[in-house]
């Protein structure tokens, strides 16, 4: 895969911490050279991450999320998880 590294500052935002769903948009990535799978075109616009992401904040497939967004999935998941591990005590 050639995925050419792009420096951004990722400030007040994270990966989106739900590892099913990054899975699933690094395979899209994968499979588009790095590029964004949320994107028809291909160009050096949207190598990931893309320069509407760079520029605007905007990461149309939600791999990258603000951090309060990503914060409140974090609790859900752990709320989930704790919930799932009571159920099989």
């Amino acid at each position: 895969m050639c995925i050419r590294a792009r420096v951004i500052s990722l400030k007040n935002y994270r990966i989106n911490p739900d590892k099913k769903y990054v899975s699933v948009i690094m395979e899209g990535l994968q499979k588009k050279d790095g590029h964004c799978p949320c994107r028809v075109n291909v160009d050096d616009s949207t190598l990931c991450p893309c320069d509407e992401f760079i520029n605007d904040g905007i990461c149309k497939c939600k791999l990258y999320i603000p951090m309060e967004e990503a914060e409140e999935k974090l609790r859900k998941i752990k709320e989930k998880e704790k919930k799932d591990g009571d159920s099989t005590k």
